[in-house]
């Protein structure tokens, strides 16, 4: 069961890396052009997108490994808190370096399910998004050395 569990997460990986490239050139130029309204929206289904991914692989770590899912109205952030912190089954998914870059796309993703496009603020939203590829790079760096680590122990 792990190995497929390991797949889903690579597989999970992939998408995220696909829908950075995909927009490379909307992230690119927000990094010097503030974008307009319709680009804002778009960067913000990015990020949502982004961390949407993220938990998706958070969630089968913690269903089919820690066989334990947070419950209650704040489980989305303690599932950040057990990726970056180790258990008798594995070895942290996720540094609390990485976990604390992550709460800043968390809370986005809170803010993005809740509110409306129009009243995305890039001022707010522009650190965040100008960080994401940085952000990825350390976090899939982290994941892969989860996989790795995981997969000799099951050998």
């Amino acid at each position: 069961m792990a190995k497929k569990v390991f797949a889903q997460i690579r597989f999970e990986m992939g998408l995220i890396d696909e829908l950075l490239a995909t927009y490379d050139d909307l992230l690119q130029r927000a990094q010097k052009d503030t974008p307009n309204l319709i680009e804002t929206a778009a960067l913000a289904s990015i990020l949502h997108s982004f961390y949407n991914g993220l938990e998706n692989i958070f969630m089968r770590v913690a269903k089919k490994i820690d066989q334990h899912v947070p419950t209650g109205e704040q489980w989305h952030r303690d599932l950040l808190q057990q990726m970056a912190c180790s258990s008798e089954r594995r070895s942290q998914v996720v540094s609390a370096e990485a976990a604390e870059a992550l709460r800043e796309y968390l809370s986005f993703r809170h803010f993005f399910r809740h509110g409306y496009s129009s009243r995305f603020d890039w001022s707010r939203m522009a650190i965040i998004a100008q960080a994401v590829r940085e952000v990825w790079a350390l976090t899939r760096k982290e994941i892969e050395e989860f996989l790795r680590v995981s997969e000799s122990a099951e050998d």
